[in-house]
């Protein structure tokens, strides 16, 4: 990729302004809204850091077993709060991504050296790591998370939205003040196109393993 350190700010910003999003959404809507958005506030700053070009900011050994903690306790949560909707479950596939990906950029882990914080400014010297297969099946998972994403955000109509079997109500439900997301008007959109981002984050991320 043309300028990694470039690629790894871009990402660093975008996930980072998605946290920081999401931390403002944590003061409003309902108990349950406020937990999804905290996760997605931890996920968006979790990713932030990951991406943080190395050149500037190498992470200590000990670094790698905090994420995995963290995550691992985020994916158990997911689980949990599964019980009682299935939108729960992608925060369990997000976490456990982030858990896969503090795994295999740990030193020693894909090679000497080769699996530290470079690992998302550009592709590791040391060669590719981790599991292909895990690794493709969240590419797969991402790519489509990312077009269904990008549909609700495209008018009904279009052949993109069709496609990606989005629609216009796929962000905001018209009829009695009902608003999909807890959000009204724009706010719905700008919490599906924050959600977009780190899809998209997570999806470049993953690449580079």
């Amino acid at each position: 990729m043309h300028g990694g350190a470039l690629a790894g700010w871009l990402l660093m910003a975008l996930c980072a302004v998605s946290g920081a999003y999401c931390l403002l959404r944590t003061r409003t809507g309902t108990p349950q809204e406020r937990r999804t958005a905290r996760g997605e506030a931890l996920m968006g700053f979790g990713m932030a850091a990951m991406a943080l070009p190395a050149a500037v900011l190498t992470l200590p050994e000990w670094s790698w077993a905090v994420y995995g903690a963290v995550f691992g306790a985020a994916a158990l949560r997911a689980l949990w709060a599964a019980r009682r909707g299935t939108h729960h479950l992608h925060h369990l596939v997000g976490s456990l991504a982030m858990v896969y990906m503090a795994v295999t950029m740990a030193p020693g882990a894909a090679g000497a050296g080769a699996g530290g914080h470079a690992g998302h400014g550009a592709a590791a010297a040391g060669g590719a790591g981790g599991v292909p297969l895990l690794t493709g099946v969240l590419l797969v998972y991402y790519a489509l998370y990312v077009l269904r994403s990008a549909g609700h955000l495209i008018p009904a109509g279009t052949g993109v939205a069709s496609f990606a079997g989005g629609s216009a109500e796929g962000v905001v439900r018209v009829g009695g003040g009902g608003v999909v997301g807890g959000a009204a008007g724009g706010g719905a959109e700008l919490t599906m196109a924050c959600r977009l981002t780190m899809g998209i984050a997570m999806f470049a991320m993953l690449l580079t393993l």
